[in-house]
This record gives C-alpha cells, sequence and structure tokens, in this order.
C-alpha cells in the first residue's frame, strides 16, 4: 500500500485548507472575538457541521467506500457505477427531507444544543437566522462526499481532499470584504457558508468526469446493495462522527457561560489542524486499500497496514500535541490576539487548547482504528463504543461543567475520546486483527522521547525569542511560527538520532515501496 503516499496527498491538501482556515480565524477573532456574536455563529455553524461530518464524510463514505469499492473489484465499473447513481438519488433525498425538517424546526433544535441562549432572545433569534441559512450546506456536502467517495475508491484522493478548501476562500473573501460591523459579519459568513457547498461540490464532480466517472441523477430505488449501505450508515454515523457529536454536547453547556463557545471553538481550530492532516488523512487513504485486502483473505497484510498507519501517525502527531500541551497560550496570542481578541480569551482559549492537546493523540487514534471495522463492514460494534464513549460525555459535562466551568467540557471530550480509542485498538488486538510488533513499540518509545526532547527545546527557547523580538509588529505571531519552526527542526532532528525514523524508510515510503 502506498499509505505515505496517498496520505501525504491527502494531508498536503488538507493542509493548505487548514492553513487557510487559520488564516480565516485571525480575520474572525479580529472582527468577531469572542463576543455574542461570534457565539451564536459559532452555535449556528456546528449544527451543519456536524451532519456534514457524521453522515454526509463520516458515516456515508466509512458505509460506502467498502461497498463501492467491493463491487468495482467483484463486478466491475459499470455495476458499481450503477450503484453509486442509486446510493446518490438515495442520499440527496434524505438529505433533503432533513434539511426541510431542520429549516422549520430550528428554534426547537438551537434550544436544545445552545440552551443557555434561551435566557437571551436577542442572541437566540440571531443563532435562529445563522443556523436556518448555514443548513443548505449539508445538501451540497453530501453530494460532495458521495462523488469523493467514488474518487477515494478509485484511488484518486486529489479533488476529494482539494474541495473543502473552497469553504475557507470563500469565508476569507466574505471576511476581506470589510462587513461594517461583526452582526453584518456573521451574516455574510452565514451565506458564505451555504455558497461555499455548490463550490466543493462543484470540485469533486469534476473530479469524477476527469477520472472517466458520469454519474446522473435518477429516482431513488431501495435496491439491495442501497439497503445494505442504509443499514451500514446509521451505526456508522455514531462511530464516525462521535468526537463532533461529543462537541454539540459540549457545546450545550458552553452556551450556559458567556464567551465559552468561541473559546472553545476557537481551541478546536488550532488542535482540528494536525487531526484533520494527520488523522483524517491516514483514515481516509487507509480504507480502501484495507477493504481489499480484508475481502482477499490477506489478514496479515492488513495488520500490516494498521501498524504501518499507527506508526506515521504518531510520528506526525505527537510534536503537535506537545507542542499544544506546553505552549498553549503562545500559539493562541500568536494567532488570534488582536482586534475584538482580547487578553482575557487568550489566556481562556489556551486553557481548553491544553486540555485538547492530551486528547489529540486519542481523536487521531480514532481515525486509523476505524477503518479496520469499516473495511470488514463491521459498523456496530464502533457503533457500541462511540454510544459508551458519548455516556461518558454527557455524564463527565454535567458534573465538571458544574466543577470546572468551559475547561471541564474540553476535559470530557478528552476523556470521552480516549476511552473510544482504547476499545477500538483493544478489540482489534483480542481479534488479533491489530497486532502491534516489537519493532513498532520501539519506534513508538523512541518517537516519544524525541516529542520530550521536542517539548523541553521550545520551552527554553521561548522566553529569550520574545526578548529578541521585542516590540516589533506582529511579534507575537513571528513568536509563535519561529518556535513551531524550531520545534520541528528539533523534533525532526532528535527522530533521526533515536532512530524513530530513518532517511531510507521514508525515501522508500514516498515512492511506494
Amino acid at each position: 500500500m502506498k499509505l505515505l503516499k496517498n496520505s501525504l496527498v491527502i494531508g498536503g491538501f488538507t493542509l493548505i485548507s487548514r492553513v487557510l482556515g487559520l488564516v480565516r480565524d485571525l480575520f474572525m477573532a479580529a472582527i468577531l472575538g469572542a463576543g455574542p456574536v461570534a457565539d451564536a455563529f459559532f452555535a449556528a455553524f456546528r449544527l451543519p457541521n456536524l451532519f456534514r461530518r457524521v453522515f454526509a464524510e463520516g458515516a456515508f463514505n466509512s458505509a460506502f467506500v467498502p461497498l463501492y469499492a467491493g463491487k468495482l473489484e467483484a463486478e466491475g465499473e459499470e455495476a458499481a457505477d450503477a450503484f453509486a447513481r442509486e446510493a446518490l438519488a438515495t442520499l440527496l433525498t434524505i438529505v433533503l427531507a432533513l434539511v426541510l425538517v431542520f429549516e422549520l424546526s430550528m428554534p426547537f433544535v438551537m434550544s436544545v444544543i445552545a440552551t443557555g441562549f434561551l435566557e437571551k432572545p436577542d442572541l437566540f433569534a440571531k443563532a435562529v437566522l445563522y443556523g436556518q441559512i448555514t443548513m443548505p450546506y449539508i445538501l451540497f456536502m453530501s453530494m460532495t462526499a458521495m462523488f469523493g467517495g467514488v474518487l477515494n475508491a478509485r484511488h484518486k484522493f486529489a479533488a476529494a481532499a482539494a474541495a473543502p478548501v473552497m469553504l475557507n476562500v470563500v469565508l476569507i473573501a466574505v471576511l476581506l470584504s470589510r462587513p461594517a460591523d461583526a452582526q453584518t459579519a456573521a451574516l455574510h459568513l452565514s451565506f458564505g457558508v451555504a455558497g461555499s457547498g455548490i463550490l466543493q461540490a462543484a470540485v469533486v464532480i469534476w473530479g469524477c468526469r476527469m477520472a472517466g466517472v458520469r454519474l446522473g441523477l435518477s429516482l431513488p430505488r431501495l435496491s439491495q446493495s442501497v439497503r445494505r449501505l442504509l443499514w451500514l450508515t446509521v451505526p456508522g454515523a455514531i462511530s464516525a462522527g462521535v468526537v463532533q457529536i461529543n462537541l454539540v454536547v459540549g457545546q450545550r453547556f458552553a452556551s450556559m457561560q458567556e464567551h465559552a463557545i468561541s473559546w472553545l471553538q476557537y481551541a478546536d481550530r488550532l488542535y482540528q489542524m494536525p487531526l484533520g492532516m494527520v488523522g483524517i488523512a491516514m483514515g481516509v487513504a487507509l480504507l480502501p486499500g484495507l477493504t481489499r485486502q480484508v475481502r482477499s483473505g490477506d489478514e496479515a497484510g492488513a495488520r500490516e497496514a494498521l501498524n504501518e498507519a499507527l506508526q506515521l501517525s504518531t510520528a506526525f502527531t505527537l510534536p503537535a500535541a506537545v507542542a499544544l500541551l506546553v505552549l498553549p497560550q503562545l500559539f493562541v496570542e500568536g494567532l488570534f490576539m488582536r482586534g475584538a481578541f482580547g487578553q482575557e480569551d487568550a489566556i481562556n482559549t489556551a486553557a481548553a487548547l491544553r486540555i485538547y492537546a492530551i486528547g489529540l493523540p486519542s481523536f487521531i487514534l480514532i481515525k486509523v482504528f476505524a477503518p479496520a471495522f469499516f473495511a470488514r463492514e463491521d459498523t456496530k460494534t464502533p457503533m457500541i463504543f462511540a454510544a459508551m464513549s458519548m455516556l461518558l460525555n454527557v455524564i463527565l459535562c454535567a458534573v465538571l461543567f458544574s466543577l470546572m466551568g468551559f475547561v471541564g467540557l474540553a476535559l470530557a471530550t478528552t476523556l470521552a475520546g480516549w476511552l473510544n480509542a482504547v476499545l477500538l485498538g483493544g478489540h482489534l488486538w483480542v481479534h488479533k486483527r491489530f497486532t502491534p510488533t516489537r519493532a513498532v513499540a520501539s519506534r513508538l518509545l523512541r518517537l516519544i522521547g524525541a516529542a520530550g526532547i521536542m517539548g523541553g527545546v521550545i520551552v527554553f527557547s521561548a522566553p529569550p525569542l520574545r526578548q529578541l523580538l521585542g516590540d516589533l509588529p506582529w511579534a507575537a505571531f513571528w513568536l509563535a511560527i519561529l518556535v513551531a519552526a524550531l520545534g520541528m527542526l528539533a523534533y525532526g532532528a532528535s527522530a533521526l538520532i533515536l532512530g524513530g525514523v530513518s532517511r531510507r524508510e521514508m525515501k522508500a515510503a514516498l515512492r511506494g515501496k
């Protein structure tokens, strides 16, 4: 499997998207800050974003890609594309109905996911309006997921990975238009979210045409294959989107504390960068090849692929997790603290970010382990583990929010993530579908050591670098960039010296050997 090469393609476009996302958030923090308008917009956008990640991207792709890849291998392109047309018609029908239901019931929905807003009628009305404007986004994202799944199953990852860039391009354009005030900005951003969905769908449709795949619209038909797809999608929706569902649960409690939704959102944006670049990219690249190995009975190859994914994801995740753990405020101040985003916002966002950093490895492990279940068309087992994780999250949110405020919500999400990751990995280990080799265990320990050295380097280098930059314009931003660059150099050198990675292996992996 050219796992690293495919992951780099996906991760490269994801990096572009996440960098643009950071640029977007720089402007957003300066214009919206962490005030009530930002709370209302983030609460509204959480809903379509949840359904995009859970149903359109997560559950649907997890169920569709193995079925489509199986038909492609066993019955040929014509049969696979016929199944894709049936799936597309059914998906659009269901999602269109879902959009209409949410449009009509948005006041009730918002009262559930942002209960604290009920005490502030003006804020509640804004959240409802923004939610109604952004909700059509999931219709176009469903199409994006469908056509993207077809491309991924055919090992053509570029177009599907590039599509999310459109969201950030559109929202940056909105923010650069210099809206008159925060309320106008949030309204325009809501329309921008919906409009970006059209562009994202256009990118993957074009990608399919370039690949010679043409999926026309037809009337929905519940064929046996489509029924199988739906049967796998429902439990997959829970298992694939557990992190996002936990965040929505946390948002319900956060709405009861002023500014908390915004603080958690900005913290979420920072740890989502390595999560998207590594975890999501690894999971997307892993699933098609893993499906083929499982179907051909190559269980040894499947175990080897999981070991490779574990090692690669750890190598790329640990430095990000350590950096965000030891210096969260430095990165928050450097990226966000300007305009309407003040010192108090930076301190509180950093407090949440430090907790999320502890959970970052678990969120990525979930993305690595879940494809091993989906490749076997087993969405029930991950669903059970996800349900256990969500139950723990709800209990911890209720308890920890009363004790620690919004920071307790971040801790609840983190602990629930680790429970889910341990359950997934443990189940695979017990059933001999994932067996970490001694060599991989040794590499992981060396990578942990390299990340520890990197953490020490950036902690001790930050104060003198801060003094060196002094009062230069954007000093906090350049400090964050310099510390991140120094950290990467320290980690890379330490990993090579300790034997966590080798130049020969990296070159071989990039050539797909």
